[in-house]
């Protein structure tokens, strides 16, 4: 078991983080947001790529999961070992330029293989992007302020969805979809110097408390089999990845088609879509990870058991409102679910990846990072859109009137699934003691 020994204690204050911190900060979440965005482009676009390639939902499907996830979530491991032993900044902005360069290719694709073969590319880039970035984050944050930290970074995926639906539905539909691709491809190469020349490596574990005690002795470095056995092994981290992964299932499931589900059975247009779809995941998406962080900071100053019972409480209340916005008639109520929905998804993130952090090493954090990419990608990426295409299109072979509904509405039992992992998450914690900050 590889426990944290650099926990604070309950009575000590986290000291404010420095301008350097939050500027850092500010820099990795700009690139989660190009990150997202590229990562979220083909279901923002799925309409016109479907018509353009004459694809089945199938075939989206498999292009937005498991295709992509293949590289991205097991290319994250090898990355986040090499991360874990060279200079961070330098994997990302590296990771950055290949992920945007690829993003580009998407847009010259002229055929379903080579769209399959950039998107892959894109996948092996982005594998490069998050776990160095977690590690980063706990290296210029204190223990006590990676909660608000790590909810503030994932501001990325909603920033970058509510983006890539603004920009991506106005350049498909006055430009072309190709062409959304392309432009933004060519920004995340120019931010991937930027990133190169403008930010500096900070110090491994210098922020924690046993890592001060021993400031001058030698650093041991992380084995990969080792930190690998160590995260498979271990109870509370996996729980923490197979309960994130379980949310997944249903967060990407849906996100890969929701732009679809919306023109096809809601009747929205691509107007409609750029201005009110874009709000409900900047405001319902942007609202969760920020609250989220804050609460987590906050409980788990008395207790542990928040990074597990927040995800299980906010899944609870969310999936009633899922089930409503699946049904509602018009797109009008279903946005307004979805933004509840939107809100009450995404409190796993920002606990799990915290309580990853400080469970591990600090020369075991981007790897554990990259361990856990892979375990809750590979489940909700991999696999979510994969299913859900495919369900559409066993629904439409069936006679359903609405497929693309019909598949969506068999998303709401892996909200229980998830909910009971997180429960049992709690109850290690309790059962190991691990309830007091």
């Amino acid at each position: 078991m590889a426990g944290n020994p650099d926990a604070v204690a309950p009575e000590a204050q986290p000291a404010a983080a420095s301008s350097r911190a939050w500027l850092v900060l500010t820099a990795l979440t700009f690139v989660y947001v190009l990150n997202f965005l590229d990562r979220q482009l083909l279901g923002i676009l799925a309409k016109p790529i479907k018509e353009s390639l004459h694809l089945t939902d199938t075939q989206l499907g498999l292009i937005g999961g498991f295709y992509f996830a293949l590289f991205y979530c097991f290319i994250a491991v090898p990355v986040g070992f090499f991360a874990d032993r060279t200079n961070r900044v330098s994997v990302l902005s590296l990771a950055c330029a290949i992920w945007s360069g690829a993003t580009t290719a998407c847009g010259l694709a002229a055929s379903y293989p080579q769209l399959v073969a950039a998107r892959m590319v894109v996948g092996f880039g982005e594998a490069g992007g998050v776990p160095p970035s977690y590690a980063l984050i706990t290296d210029t944050f204190r223990p006590g302020r990676r909660g608000l930290a790590f909810g503030i970074y994932n501001l990325g995926p909603p920033v970058g969805a509510a983006l890539g639906v603004a920009f991506g539905a106005w350049i498909a539909k006055h430009f072309g979809w190709r062409n959304a691709f392309i432009s933004i491809g060519v920004i995340g190469i120019v931010t991937a110097v930027l990133l190169r020349a403008l930010m500096r490596e900070p110090k491994r574990g210098a922020l924690d408390a046993a890592a001060v005690a021993t400031a001058g002795g030698a650093k041991p470095k992380a084995g990969f089999w080792s930190t690998t056995r160590m995260f498979f092994t271990h109870p509370v981290l996996m729980l923490a990845a197979l309960g994130s992964g379980a949310t997944q299932f249903v967060t990407y499931g849906l996100g890969n088609f929701a732009v679809l589900y919306l023109m096809d059975e809601k009747a929205m247009t691509y107007d409609q879509i750029a201005v009110w779809y874009a709000l409900v995941v900047l405001v319902g998406m942007g609202a969760s990870m920020l609250a989220s962080g804050r609460i987590i900071d906050r409980f788990t100053r008395r207790s542990r058991l928040a990074y597990a019972l927040a995800p299980a409480i906010s899944l609870a209340i969310a999936m009633p409102f899922y089930v409503g916005f699946v049904w509602s008639p018009g797109w009008q109520l279903a946005l307004t679910l979805l933004t509840i929905v939107n809100f009450f998804n995404y409190f796993y993130l920002s606990a799990a990846v915290a309580l990853v952090q400080e469970e591990v090493r600090p020369e075991q954090r981007v790897l554990s990072g990259a361990l856990l990419l892979l375990v809750m990608n590979f489940i909700g990426l991999g696999l979510g859109p994969t299913y859900v295409g495919a369900a559409s299109d066993w629904f439409k072979a069936h006679g359903a009137a609405a497929p693309l509904q019909s598949a969506l509405y068999t998303l709401t039992p892996f909200y229980l699934i998830a909910i009971v992992f997180f429960l049992v998450l709690a109850r290690r914690l309790r059962a190991e003691g691990k309830v007091a900050a």
